[in-house]
């Protein structure tokens, strides 16, 4: 695997590729951030990772909604399935985690999805922030709901006025 580091808007990011595509985008301080292995080599200019970099900036300057650098998230065949239903909302608005369920067919796993998309292993780019609870308010994010909320409020226009008076809670 390779990897680099990078400074952003929501802390420091870990991304990692296969050399094809990006399989990991980890805010560090968040929770289910893998420890770099010692196989694993550092090259801030592969073009995976270059390119990644580019979209992500172009995402928290408010000039990018959506992303081309390929992507290979690795997990089960239900997690792929919650995963690609995330990439389907667009840019700005948000589901609830039964509207995930019930994207994929699943109407009675609403756990299960939250569980996936806690699991998710490439944050941002596969937009796990943008579902929230049934009433609209915000729920657990791997990032720190901190985070959640400063992603939903740049999506929604740079203001974090929707979201900043939220209190977490948990929801579906």
């Amino acid at each position: 695997m390779i990897y680099t580091n990078c400074d952003s808007p929501c802390g420091e990011l870990l991304l990692v590729t296969d050399g094809t595509a990006l399989t990991d985008l980890h805010m560090t301080a968040g929770r289910y951030v893998p420890a770099v292995a010692p196989d694993w080599v550092r090259a801030d200019d592969h073009p995976i990772l270059v390119q990644a970099r580019r979209e992500l900036d172009d995402y928290f300057a408010g000039r990018r909604r959506t992303f081309s650098v390929p992507l290979a998230p690795r997990g089960t065949p239900f997690q792929q399935a919650a995963w690609a239903a995330l990439v389907a909302i667009p840019y700005g608005q948000t589901r609830s985690y039964a509207q995930q369920a019930r994207a994929i067919n699943r109407p009675t796993a609403t756990r299960a999805v939250g569980a996936a998309n806690g699991r998710n292993p490439i944050a941002i780019l596969i937009p796990c922030h943008r579902v929230v609870g049934s009433n609209g308010s915000l729920t657990g994010y791997a990032g720190g709901m901190e985070r959640k909320t400063w992603l939903l409020g740049l999506e929604q226009g740079g203001s974090n006025a929707r979201y900043g008076c939220v209190t977490a809670q948990q929801g579906d």
